[in-house]
């Protein structure tokens, strides 16, 4: 009986990381029109400071003692990995102050067709041809997502956003070699201080600006324990159950979420424009899910540092 009790939660982790793993895209993609609202009365450091400063101690003084629990390996990763993050949320929280929260979120997805690019990068695997079309059909819908009238309107906005979804996926992919069940949550808390050192040396030479009403103060707590801590939390113990490719392709779903929202509470409207360039964008991603790479997949989970 306990045998099979065993093989039954074997079976049943691979959902629950699943699962997970689409409640944190749907979390993230809720923020993004909040965080472009917020950016009009507090820069894009301050924000980040102040909100992985509550999402690192929120999960220090749920769980004190799994910072010391991990091996110097652990705690060197998490550091790596951490400075990754932190270096995706600024250029993408940036960037956001530069283009629309549907837009954003859809270059921000990009990181799903990034992942298994950058994992064969690392291990000198051979790219498909079927690789490369589902990359230069997502490029095209982005193009769709941004050309106006005059030329193609890949601005600053668009290029941090790009360049931060390439951070992200190797992000995805060192995070998914690194973690293990066990160091998920230390790890993630090593993380989260990073990220708020980082930005907070970024913030301090003009001074921290904080938020100045109750909702703007809401929004920083919902985006710090929701999208921040138990975000990150939860991500660092899905990897560790799941591939990097298979990761970030439900992931992917965090533009969808982040069109949705911005729609449905953010003011923007829905345009052919968004509709056949995200379409474009989510077919890229569902080509990358669905084409054969077992082999990526597991020796990229087997990567060391």
């Amino acid at each position: 009986m306990p045998a099979e009790q065993t093989r039954r939660t074997t079976r049943r982790t691979p959902v629950l990381a699943a699962v997970a793993l689409l409640a944190i895209a749907a979390c993230w993609g809720s923020t993004f029109f909040m965080i472009k609202d917020l950016q009009e009365r507090v820069s894009a450091v301050d924000f980040l400071a102040v909100r992985f400063a509550i999402a690192t101690v929120a999960l220090f003084v749920i769980f004190p003692r799994a910072v010391r629990a991990l091996s110097a390996d652990a705690r060197r990763r998490a550091v790596v990995l951490g400075g990754l993050y932190a270096g995706g949320q600024i250029m993408q929280t940036i960037g956001l102050a530069h283009t629309a929260a549907s837009v954003s979120g859809f270059i921000t997805g990009m990181y799903v067709v990034c992942t298994p690019l950058l994992a064969a990068v690392l291990l000198r695997s051979r790219i498909g041809a079927l690789t490369w079309f589902a990359v230069a059909l997502a490029m095209a819908g982005i193009g769709l997502l941004t050309l106006r009238p005059g030329g193609l309107d890949f601005g600053y906005g668009e290029t941090l956003t790009l360049v931060a979804a390439v951070v992200y996926a190797l992000h995805i992919v060192g995070l998914g070699a690194w973690s293990t069940p066990t160091e998920a949550m230390g790890m993630s808390i090593v993380q989260l201080a990073v990220i708020t050192v980082i930005c907070t040396i970024g913030a301090v030479p003009n001074g921290i600006g904080l938020p100045t009403t109750g909702v703007d103060w809401l929004r920083v707590f919902y985006m710090a324990l929701f999208a921040g801590a138990l975000a990150m939390a939860g991500q660092t113990w899905a990897q560790a159950h799941l591939s990097p490719t298979r990761s970030a392709i439900i992931m992917s779903m965090e533009p969808v979420f982040a069109a949705f929202f911005a729609v449905l509470a953010g003011g923007e409207s829905i345009t052919s424009r968004l509709l056949i360039g995200g379409g474009m964008v989510l077919s890229a991603m569902l080509i990358v899910e669905l084409m054969p790479r077992r082999k990526i997949e597991a020796e990229v989970t087997h990567i060391a540092v």
